[in-house]
């Protein structure tokens, strides 16, 4: 019988001894897991941070493409409305045409009159003149005749000779009137068109890039969703093994009970004092037991997660004008409107306006006006500042700031408000030195 109560107590010790084992390498098994989501968690949050920059990106994106396409819409009807413009001029030119036809007419009718009176003066020999006439009268009425034909003759030359002056006059003034203002339209569609394509262009590349971020976040976000996924499967493992080791808990405890229940039958079947002698032994292992089954329910506790201007006035312009680079759009006519300077839309001549008026002087909003509204300086003089004019469509047809080193801040067709270089290239040859300086 001791021998039985010998074996059980140690069958005791051995199931208590197991039921506290596997719970140690559990809690070893969720601090590695923990770790791992430690790790993920970090990787899900630079992806979240990287996807708030990309949104950011694609927002100051969309504003520009906005800004292109009203730009685009705005510049189509300018388009529009001067290839109207070109229609009525040429259908005045047509009307001109059959004008000038019955101008030509005249002036052939006149001009065969005229032929026929030197023709006439011709075969008379050539020597009669208005005197003559007079003096081959035959008697007084004769000679009041003739006198009065005489004076008739004369100032009905003197009238052909001066409509035919005033028919030319005219015909020339009207060829060069509307001629002028034909090739003023067709430069301008010219440029309107030229700006078209290049503010296309932008909208191009804008729309290029607004496709890279979006692929860029779409990739991003299936990373994080990956990421999200492998941490919602450690923490379910996580869940798991916590589950296991209540239920092993459990299951070890009903076995301690039955075990223990066991013990209680052999020792009443002993000795008193073997009796005595198991229970104190029995009572010291189950304390052992408690104490070690606390050691080891405390390491199983998953650990916590690792938490120059050439004045003052100039150089106001210049900074001013700053703001817009790299954020506005060219439009033709634009920069006039407190909508079109919002969104950043200015055509060359209403930017200068516009960043000289950030510095407290008043200029005009247009290449012409701004061409006269300073001192004409040689451009060896040119400082910071200084209007600077170029050669485009037209003389004078654009205009920018001096910003020094060669180079000039200004809105142009292709890049919106801009720096650009004036010393080489398109702006190097359009630049014929003619620069002014604000008084």
């Amino acid at each position: 019988m001791k021998k039985k109560f010998i074996a059980l107590n140690t069958s005791i010790m051995i199931g208590l001894g197991s039921l506290f084992s596997i719970p140690a390498v559990q809690a070893e098994s969720i601090s590695n897991i923990e770790s791992k989501r430690t790790g993920i968690q970090e990787e899900i949050a630079e992806a979240q941070k990287l996807i708030k920059e990309l949104n950011a990106e694609q927002a100051k994106l969309t504003k520009q493409i906005e800004q292109v396409e009203q730009a685009i819409k705005e510049n189509n009807a300018k388009i529009t409305k001067t290839k109207e413009q070109i229609k009525e001029t040429q259908a005045d030119v047509d009307a001109l045409k059959k004008s000038i036809a019955a101008l030509e007419e005249r002036i052939a009718n006149r001009e065969e009159v005229l032929k026929e009176r030197a023709l006439s003066f011709q075969e008379s020999g050539g020597d009669v003149n208005y005197v003559e006439v007079l003096f081959g009268a035959t008697d007084f009425s004769d000679f009041v005749g003739r006198v009065q034909a005489v004076a008739t003759m004369a100032q009905a030359d003197r009238d052909i000779l001066a409509q035919q002056e005033a028919d030319k006059a005219e015909l020339e003034e009207k060829k060069a009137a509307v001629e002028k203002k034909l090739s003023n339209l067709k430069s301008m569609k010219v440029e309107l068109e030229g700006m078209q394509v290049q503010i296309e262009s932008q909208k191009k590349q804008s729309e290029g890039a607004m496709a890279k971020l979006e692929a860029k976040e779409a990739t991003t976000k299936q990373l994080q969703e990956s990421l999200e996924k492998k941490d919602a499967n450690l923490a379910s493992q996580i869940a798991s093994i916590l589950e296991e080791r209540r239920q092993e808990a459990k299951r070890k405890a009903a076995e301690e009970q039955t075990l223990q229940q066991a013990a209680r039958e052999a020792q009443q079947s002993t000795q008193s004092s073997t009796s005595n002698n198991s229970s104190s032994t029995s009572s010291a292992n189950s304390k052992s037991d408690t104490s070690d089954k606390s050691k080891s329910t405390e390491s199983a506790e998953p650990k916590a997660a690792a938490p120059k201007p050439s004045s003052a006035n100039t150089g106001s312009a210049i900074t001013a004008g700053y703001k817009y680079i790299g954020n506005s759009t060219y439009k033709f006519g634009g920069g006039r409107t407190a909508s079109d300077i919002a969104n950043g839309l200015f055509d060359c001549s209403a930017f200068v306006s516009w960043a000289y008026r950030q510095a407290g002087v008043s200029l005009p909003a247009h290449t012409d006006a701004l061409a006269a509204s300073g001192t004409k300086i040689s451009a060896s003089q040119m400082q910071p500042g200084d209007l600077v004019f170029f050669d485009t469509y037209k003389r004078n047809g654009h205009v920018g700031i001096y910003v020094g080193g060669g180079k000039f801040i200004g809105s142009q067709s292709s890049t919106g408000v801009a720096i650009a270089n004036m010393s080489s290239g398109y702006w190097a040859d359009t630049f014929k030195g003619y620069v002014v300086r604000v008084n």
